[in-house]
């Protein structure tokens, strides 16, 4: 058996941005899901204002299990909040359903990076489902160049998560009047654009992979 020490100084940085991110979101998600938006709006009555100001009113809204399981997913058009976000009131509710409402209107518009980002969708899925264990049957067979593949199908989940910086962002810049009318006094938008930014740190998220998520 074989192991090239080079596969970790490739590897170890999705790892370490994956666990970052998830950690981010969690914290910030959870400190503003203790304080309620002035509003007094779930998170679903948020996203549906926004995307009926945007002309997304055949766009449902349906619930989920699951903590930031949020997602807009553009291939049956519909927006898909956890339960927590759905029916909760809080700051953190109202952030991260006006941020997946974001998404819907960038699919609305036909977004440039993220119709980039969504082609790319399912290179990533095979890449994060059996890179790794295409890496470890390398070093089993002792083959560098499976290792050396299974490392490349790997960093794809990093290729990933570097495009879809700009498109995370963009998708809160587009839902920010409605979120901000939400939540209206300084403290309420403050936190609300903390969650948001938060939610925008993750690249990885712990839910399923949707292009739009």
């Amino acid at each position: 058996m074989i192991f090239d020490p080079m596969y970790l100084i490739f590897m170890l940085p999705g790892f370490i941005l994956a666990l970052w991110a998830q950690s981010k979101v969690k914290g910030t998600y959870e400190k503003y899901s203790k304080v309620p938006n002035t509003a007094g709006m779930t998170g679903a009555q948020a996203a549906r204002r926004i995307l009926d100001e945007q002309g997304l009113q055949s766009v449902p809204i349906e619930v989920t299990k699951g903590v930031l399981s949020d997602h807009y997913d553009p291939r049956s058009r519909k927006l898909v909040l956890s339960e927590g976000v759905y029916s909760g009131r809080s700051i953190s509710a109202i952030a991260v359903a006006a941020h997946e409402a974001g998404h819907a209107i960038q699919h609305k518009e036909a977004y440039a990076p993220l119709k980039a980002r969504t082609a790319i969708v399912p290179a990533v899925s095979i890449g994060s489902n059996l890179g790794f264990i295409i890496l470890i049957a390398g070093v089993m067979l002792g083959s560098m160049t499976i290792g050396w593949v299974g490392v490349a199908l790997f960093a794809l989940a990093t290729v990933f998560a570097l495009i879809t910086l700009p498109v995370e962002f963009n998708a809160s810049s587009r839902a920010r009047l409605a979120l901000v009318q939400a939540a209206s006094d300084d403290v309420g938008v403050a936190g609300a654009r903390k969650a948001r930014a938060s939610r925008r740190c993750s690249t990885l998220p712990p839910g399923p992979m949707w292009p739009g998520s």
